[in-house]
């Protein structure tokens, strides 16, 4: 925990706010109410850099202003089957609440295949993940639990994963760029479930790269990882590739049996109720403003920082060797069984 002086939170206030009604707008929508705890955590992410933290502050709310984030929640992915085709290539979901009363989110990193929409459309949905989680689901904890709730875990399940992942490296690095440098300190723990030989791998390569804030947040379980979520969640909170009756089922994605609750599916309450917000915030604005707001939209990504660059080229160099390492082996296989085909078993 950083010791951060009030001078140091003033320093940090008065570049956010800087006599700008834009940006006070834009950090009035960032902090919810919390304004202390959002700077700190902008302070974090710099390793309690004053300087550097309100320039990345500053950056951040002008990344706001000019892609309109804070209207972003009114902005639904239509047609719906585009929606819920984001829904199954983009697998993401809210399974509950930790006993801290943070948010719980499933990831199904392995099973993500990006490939149903346009790359924009993807990084919206996130964005506006992002954006329920800060302005609706956060705020919700806070009152419930009596107490400041400013942070989620996430778990995030590595199944069949492959090295077909490289594809997804592009997607994967944009999306992860806009969380570090717009929503810094937002997740509390990553937990790594499911992790097959290709992730030990990569996390061979990138776990060096990382800082060790960074590293501290990580931590990869063993099989599905249920005992150790159960010190922090209750059992109904588990996502259902952490369960026993899905282990025991040997399921995947797509062949679940019904008993098993889906919380990547568009169906899911979770997932409903995110739609639901949005369709009534645009329905919202466009009784105020007596347009639809735009629906369609292009978000400018930034350039992502020295250390996500150093971790994207490491896991590509990782992902093209083993690649190549397949590539290798397959052939010598194809051959050992070309020359086995001429064998034939005789009597003498």
């Amino acid at each position: 925990m950083y010791q951060i002086s009030k001078s140091n939170y003033s320093a940090l206030w008065d570049s956010a706010v800087a006599g700008d009604a834009k940006l006070t707008f834009s950090f009035k929508t960032l902090h919810q109410g919390f304004p202390d705890e959002t700077l700190e955590r902008f302070l974090k992410a710099r390793e309690g850099n004053v300087s550097k933290a309100s320039k990345m502050i500053m950056d951040c709310l002008q990344w706001r202003i000019s892609n309109d984030i804070d209207n972003i929640l009114s902005r639904l992915i239509e047609p719906k089957e585009t929606y819920d085709a984001i829904r199954d290539s983009q697998l993401i979901g809210m399974t509950g609440y930790c006993r801290k009363g943070r948010p719980v989110f499933a990831i199904g990193v392995g099973m993500s295949g990006y490939d149903k929409a346009p790359v924009d459309k993807y990084v919206q949905s996130h964005i506006q993940i992002n954006e329920y989680r800060d302005c609706v689901l956060l705020p919700q904890a806070t009152k419930r639990m009596g107490f400041y709730v400013g942070t989620c875990l996430k778990i995030l399940d590595m199944s069949n994963l492959k090295i077909s992942a490289l594809n997804r490296l592009k997607i994967l690095t944009i999306i992860s760029t806009v969380d570090d440098l717009n929503y810094p300190e937002k997740t509390d723990t990553y937990y790594i479930v499911n992790a097959p030989y290709i992730f030990s791998a990569c996390w061979k390569v990138v776990k060096p790269l990382l800082q060790e804030r960074t590293k501290r947040k990580i931590k990869v379980l063993q099989g599905c990882g249920k005992e150790e979520l159960l010190e922090v969640m209750d059992p109904d909170v588990l996502p259902y590739f952490c369960r026993d009756e899905y282990k025991q089922s040997g399921s995947s994605k797509g062949s679940k049996n019904s008993s098993i609750v889906d919380c990547y599916s568009s169906s899911d309450p979770f997932h409903m109720e995110l739609w639901n917000h949005i369709k009534q915030q645009s329905y919202s604005a466009f009784k105020c403003l007596g347009t639809t707001p735009q629906k369609s939209f292009h978000v400018e990504v930034p350039e992502p920082d020295e250390e996500l660059h150093s971790i994207e080229y490491a896991l590509e160099t990782a992902l093209v060797k083993l690649a190549d390492d397949d590539a290798q082996i397959e052939p010598i296989n194809g051959k050992m069984a070309k020359n086995l085909s001429g064998l034939s078993v005789s009597d003498d």
